[in-house]
């Protein structure tokens, strides 16, 4: 079947004004799509999800293309916290509920290779992307404090036992904040600079020898074909393989995926640099940090020593008017001594919710495969689910099976109503935060 597709980049397709735009360290020349190319396997996307399952593919001596609509990194993988937290969106025990125990098992066997695949590939082609380990959940009430000692029992049982409960003086011992009544540690987590990391792995994958078209968005795919077909303006892809990593920016390129995703938007900020003494005193551990709030906020040092902050959510995926309005009050909430702080830098960006908040892997087609729906947790499980696609292409299903049965539900409402929806459901967490339920 053909699908079209309006174009769903806006712009000529250059990064946002981000602090990590700035300061990336890795500047490409974009090359475009111009007429006919034949492939073993198209990916459509170069972010986390098409990057990894590129490399995957390639060190397995696949002959590999990559199409990219905009730049290397230009959506959620450049723009993100840069934050490496194990598991999903959906937490073990809602898995375990929904899906039973044998789900819930083989997905807590799995949750943490995100972040050791990350860690390979940053060793093996030495990406200079400042990983640092360790990443913190932090607590406002105690029933957050609750949910937290329920989550660490819950992951020794699946054979994870890196998480530390910390009451509120042994926080503030690693966040310097008074906001927070107590939270856990994540031993095997972690921060980076998420643009330079999926820079550093747009150029390993082209040393060992894969192609990367930029700047070419799609707008049909020909997924039913025997050997389906890419379309951009102005050139197409023929391949034996077709890989759909577009996400939160595939836009309506490919309807029948349309309606499992929603993009939603989150608004970051970063500081001027505070100077060593001062961004210890705020982080002494130099970790990773996100409340556990529905709506919440995450924050972390970068390596210049600016305050990197998180949060917001505008679901749809339009942005907010005023992004240094709305999440400044937030900063000075946890950190009242940066009231008034200049901000350098301040932008928004999408990434793909399905709702049941579980991602979603399958295919459309006998030779079109897709990965999308991550749910704010994209950075570990884009690179797993990379590696999974891999293993499916080069004929081991076993894993990618698992995850193509779980099953997935629309949007309540529609395409029209799915934001006013969720929207409405937000609420009601939010306001189980703010009473400690």
């Amino acid at each position: 079947m053909m699908a079209s597709a309006k174009k769903s980049y806006a712009g000529d397709g250059s990064y946002p004004t981000s602090y990590y735009a700035a300061s990336r360290n890795i500047i490409r020349t974009p090359v475009r799509l111009q007429g006919r190319t034949d492939t073993d396997i198209c990916v459509v996307g170069a972010g986390y999800s098409g990057l990894s399952t590129a490399i995957h593919l390639a060190e397995k001596g696949y002959k590999v293309a990559v199409i990219e609509g905009a730049q290397v990194g230009w959506g959620a993988s450049g723009r993100n916290g840069g934050q490496v937290v194990n598991g999903l969106n959906a937490s073990l025990s809602t898995i375990q509920r929904r899906y039973g125990e044998d789900a819930a098992r083989f997905i807590g066997g799995l949750v943490q290779e995100g972040g050791r695949i990350i860690r390979r590939l940053v060793s093996q082609y030495q990406i200079d992307c400042d990983l640092k380990p360790g990443n913190i959940y932090a607590a406002y009430t105690a029933a957050h404090m609750k949910e937290l000692e329920a989550k660490q029992a819950l992951w020794r049982k699946y054979g994870m036992d890196d998480h530390q409960l910390l009451d509120r003086e042994a926080l503030r011992k690693l966040v310097n904040s008074d906001a927070y009544c107590g939270g856990m540690l994540d031993t095997t987590g972690g921060h980076m600079h998420p643009l330079n990391l999926v820079l550093g792995e747009a150029r390993a994958f082209e040393d060992l020898g894969g192609t990367i078209y930029e700047m070419s968005p799609v707008v049909r795919v020909d997924h039913e074909a025997a050997r389906p077909t890419v379309y951009t303006q102005e050139g197409e892809v023929n391949a034996r393989i077709v890989v759909l990593c577009g996400n939160a920016y595939l836009g309506d390129a490919v309807p029948k995926l349309v309606s499992r995703v929603m993009p939603v938007s989150t608004q970051m900020i970063t500081t001027a640099p505070l100077g060593e003494e001062l961004a210890h005193s705020l982080i002494p551990s130099d970790m990773c940090v996100e409340d556990v709030r529905y709506i919440l906020d995450y924050f972390r040092l970068s390596a210049d020593k600016r305050m990197i902050f998180g949060g917001g959510t505008v679901y749809g995926g339009t942005d907010p008017a005023d992004v240094v309005a709305k999440l400044k009050p937030n900063l000075e909430k946890v950190f009242p001594r940066l009231k008034g702080v200049k901000i350098d830098y301040a932008w928004s960006g999408n990434f793909a919710l399905s709702f049941t908040r579980v991602p979603q892997m399958g295919r459309i087609g006998a030779n079109t495969y897709f990965a999308h729906g991550y749910s704010g947790h994209g950075v570990t499980g884009s690179h797993l689910f990379g590696r999974t696609l891999a293993e499916a292409i080069d004929g081991d299903t076993a894993r990618f099976d698992v995850f193509e049965k779980l099953p997935w539900y629309p949007f309540p409402g529609g395409r029209m109503f799915r934001a006013q929806y969720s929207t409405i459901g937000s609420w009601w967490y939010s306001f189980k935060d703010v009473v400690g339920w």
